[in-house]
């Protein structure tokens, strides 16, 4: 396999792929073979992966700007990466072996997961029995591997308790031919992402396949990026999503004024000085939001590269302007759509699946108003709530 080191610049070589199987993988609901092929190939499920099992171990900055680069061309696929990529920063936290096992030996492996509130491990000898069916596993059509999020419990059904005593949960992970998936995804936006449910039934998983995540006393790599807990790279890749559909909307607006002369109109819309107006402030607003998390996560990652550690204050901060770079991106997108008229219902046109896209985006957990909220009352001195950083 090549390496390559600048990423985005690599998916721009690539983007006729990427656009090219848009269509297929929206009627599908699945990302096409040829499209897998060039993204594996361009090693970009393994940008968030240890170096030490074929993976980029990429900083923050340039996460960020290859997802944003792979959502101007396709939000499923970009979608699909932000979300195997935030999986595969399972293998720090990984007996070294396993990982190896997974991703070091097979340069096509994909992790996928989903959330399953009432799925269950009881602790046996040398692993667990898992049992349980879980959620929104994005991606879980093309992966060789899934995982469970489970609550533990002892051999006597009781649930195994932490020192503080909380209840103790813990990622299995299993081959996906040990899975039963269902068709789910029936969705208005990000359809190609295949975000289908999965299930086992009384499963052995050895305990070397249960991962702690974001577990400092789990992290077998130590280097600056595993500082970081997959929820904060997962805002910041899903934010680059928002902010790249919307830019790719905006620009073929931008396109479309210079052509479109609206019905019973008599100049085209570029003449407009409302349209004129409403271009500027879009593209201000998104500009500013999006070199606002650029300003947060670089300045963030120059400070845990020098001291190691990140700190409650910089996950607040990238829960902040992670979730100000999805809003702004969705009024930018709505504003286009309707100032596009007809045009934009349109499935032949670039407007209709990503405003569908978009708006799925932000009914998602990383897109949720509430984290202005979250971040608001820790600015004011309440206690971090930590599930959503």
């Amino acid at each position: 396999m090549k390496a390559f080191k600048n990423y985005p610049d690599h998916v721009e070589s690539i983007a006729h792929i990427i656009e090219g199987a848009a269509a297929e993988a929206e009627e599908t609901r699945r990302l096409p073979a040829p499209l897998l092929a060039a993204l594996h190939e361009a090693k970009l499920f393994r940008l968030l992966l240890p170096a030490a099992y074929g993976g980029g171990e990429v900083d923050v900055l340039t996460f960020f700007r290859t997802i944003e680069a792979v959502a101007k061309r396709d939000a499923s696929t970009a979608w699909c990466l932000c979300q195997a990529n935030g999986c595969a920063m399972a293998a720090a936290y990984l007996e070294p072996t396993v990982a190896q096992q997974i991703w070091g030996d097979d340069p096509s492996a994909v992790l996928a997961w989903g959330p399953g509130a009432k799925s269950r491990a009881v602790m046996v000898d040398d692993g667990f029995r898992v049992t349980g069916n879980w959620m929104f596993a994005s991606g879980g059509r093309h992966a060789n591997w899934l995982g469970g999020h489970v609550t533990v419990r002892n051999g006597d059904g009781s649930p195994l308790l932490a020192d503080d005593g909380s209840v103790v949960i813990s990622t299995m992970l299993f081959p996906a031919a040990e899975a039963v998936m269902t068709d789910v995804w029936d969705v208005i936006g990000l359809r190609a992402t295949g975000s289908d449910s999965f299930s086992v039934k009384d499963l052995f998983v050895a305990k070397d396949y249960a991962v702690s995540r974001d577990d400092p006393a789990a992290r077998r790599c130590d280097t600056a990026l595993y500082q970081f807990p997959a929820m904060s790279l997962y805002a910041m890749g899903f934010s680059g999503t928002a902010l790249g559909i919307a830019r790719s909307m905006l620009q073929s607006f931008m396109e479309l004024a210079g052509e479109k002369t609206p019905r019973l109109a008599r100049n085209p819309l570029k003449d407009d000085g409302v349209i004129q107006t409403e271009v500027a402030l879009a593209d201000a607003r998104l500009s500013a939001a999006r070199a606002f998390l650029i300003d947060e996560i670089s300045g963030i990652w120059q400070a845990v590269t020098a001291c190691g550690q990140l700190t409650i204050d910089q996950r607040m901060r990238i829960r902040l302007a992670a979730t100000y770079g999805i809003h702004q991106a969705r009024e930018v997108a709505n504003m286009v759509y309707e100032l596009a008229g007809a045009t934009a219902i349109f499935t032949s046109n670039p407007f209709e699946r990503r405003f569908r896209d978009i708006n799925t985006v932000t009914q998602q957990l990383q897109g949720r108003r509430s984290h202005f909220r979250t971040v608001g009352a820790y600015q004011l001195g309440h206690p971090a709530d930590m599930t959503v950083i």
